[in-house]
């Protein structure tokens, strides 16, 4: 892990140096607004125009101290950004992941279990619409449908009378997820209206996700059912039940581990379309933001986080797979 978020850094870097060292400046700027001479001063100060060796260090030391610069997008700090925007990410992840695994899952075993049947051709064309239709265009037609025609399920994470009393003094936040904050708070009303604004957005990245989970289920489970234990056993009459949801099944869900593992990473670095589309202020939203308006420090930021999040869930994958897999365990 340390030699990859070490190769993480220096691929970081070598992007960032090739923005004009202008723009690398505002890792170090403090306020909104700074005039040219203090720009050319801050550059000078900092040594944006030494060698890049000198400058990967120097840069290294800051990204360790926790010094990530201002971002103009948040109008502060990096790291504040971070804390503001993150939890709303994490959140609607939280929900959407289990249900597109869920999902993904039974529908890819009942494919496999009533192979070239009705049952199988209904989930296949259900996983071709949902991973050939586009992100924005399925998420403007569910708000078509569920907010301007049925009038329910609206866009954002808060009702604007939930969000006066989310940032009322006597609501306290303790992780700013909100549904969790809600609960221990004791503010019902507010879990509530939360949990209907997660609606629309996860929805849609249930249908859209959970398409890529079944393909690789049903390929999975096809191959699981063909090797020559289950066959033998469903030739002595076992279980169909247990073989397929516990033998065969356990064993297609190597594969499937690993997409649900970059699944979930990916998903945490911020979904910029479904955010935009249900404005959500998560990740998403602010670097489609600090994207349009040059926010380098925000943007090198994200990089950075996403790439310690991939590393992070590759292992947590490895580890999973000996608890699946005992053979690996015993490898």
């Amino acid at each position: 892990m340390v030699v990859v978020l070490f190769g993480v850094s220096l691929f970081v870097f070598a992007i960032m140096m090739i923005i004009p060292p202008g723009r690398r400046a505002a890792i170090y700027v403090t306020q909104e607004k700074i005039t040219p001479d203090q720009m050319n001063a801050m550059i000078k100060k900092y040594g944006l125009d030494d060698p890049a060796p000198v400058q990967y260090v120097r840069w290294l030391k800051q990204i360790l101290s926790g010094n990530f610069g201002y971002s103009v997008t948040a109008s502060a700090p990096v790291i504040e950004g971070f804390k503001t925007y993150f939890p709303i990410t994490l959140e609607l992840v939280l929900y959407a992941t289990p249900l597109i695994i869920l999902v993904g899952i039974w529908l890819g075993t009942i494919g496999a279990v009533h192979k070239d049947k009705p049952l199988d051709h209904a989930t296949r064309v259900f996983a071709i619409i949902g991973y050939s239709l586009p992100t924005f265009w399925l998420g403007l037609i569910l708000l078509m449908i569920f907010y301007g025609y049925l009038g329910i399920f609206p866009p954002g994470y808060l009702s604007n009378k939930g969000k006066d009393i989310l940032f009322s003094p006597a609501f306290k936040r303790y992780t700013y997820i909100l549904t969790v904050d809600a609960v221990l708070n004791w503010r019902w009303n507010i879990f509530w209206d939360a949990l209907y604004h997660l609606a629309l957005p996860t929805i849609n990245l249930i249908l859209l996700n959970s398409a890529l989970i079944l393909r690789l289920m049903r390929s999975s489970m096809l191959e699981a059912l063909g090797q020559d234990y289950i066959r033998t056993a469903l030739a002595k009459g076992a279980d169909k039940r247990t073989i397929y949801n516990i033998h065969a099944r356990r064993n297609a869900m190597i594969p499937v581990i690993t997409i649900s593992g970059i699944l979930f990473a990916g998903l945490l670095g911020g979904m910029v379309i479904t955010e935009t589309i249900f404005a959500r202020d998560g990740i998403g939203l602010w670097m489609a933001r600090a994207a349009l308006q040059m926010d380098v420090p925000a943007i090198m930021f994200n990089v950075l986080f996403l790439g310690t999040v991939f590393v992070v869930f590759n292992l947590i994958v490895d580890v999973v797979y000996a608890y699946i897999d005992p053979r690996i365990r015993l490898a």
